[in-house]
């Protein structure tokens, strides 16, 4: 039986993912074909960022913590490593097959990071969580031009900016 408050987010989530990621998905592709921001540095074992870095969506990696929004249009974002304040993480990615683009087979992809991959991720599902999830989706643009195939999952404390990684954080 699903509670009111999975309704409630999936709903929202389907909502919210049409529109902020179609208009993050166009943005991106304007940057990427005009030559918009690069990567961060990182380990070179782990991959994790080792300094703040303003970098182009696609650069956006899993276990990446980022400052401000990731809604609205994108053409980078602001990384930082994990262990200074953030307001986002990137907790999951889900490689969609190759083919025609189906905004309905990308929306079903991005559920799964309200389900069993928010689980594990935090400990608790979604539904019994005090944090929140937003994700980042390919567009008919990004998916047709740029072969983008990845949808990311986000993760956020609603309350306002955290330390280190929310995993295993059981809230």
């Amino acid at each position: 039986m699903t509670t009111l408050r999975m309704r409630r987010a999936l709903a929202l989530a389907g909502a919210a993912v049409a529109l902020s990621v179609a208009l993050t998905g166009c943005s991106a592709l304007n940057s990427i074909l005009a030559g918009g921001a690069g990567d961060a540095d990182r380990d070179e074992e782990t991959g994790q960022v080792t300094e703040s870095a303003n970098i182009d969506i696609f650069s956006l990696a899993l276990g990446d913590c980022t400052v401000g929004s990731s809604t609205g249009l994108l053409e980078d974002i602001d990384v930082v490593p994990c262990s200074e304040p953030h307001d986002q993480e990137v907790f999951h990615e889900i490689t969609m097959p190759d083919g025609d683009f189906s905004q309905d087979d990308v929306d079903a992809a991005a559920l799964q990071c309200f389900e069993d991959a928010y689980t594990s991720f935090v400990g608790v599902a979604y539904a019994d969580s005090i944090l929140d999830a937003s994700t980042i989706t390919p567009t008919k643009d990004t998916w047709e031009q740029l072969d983008d195939r990845i949808v990311q999952c986000v993760i956020y404390d609603p309350e306002g900016q955290t330390t280190g990684s929310l995993a295993g954080s059981a809230r």
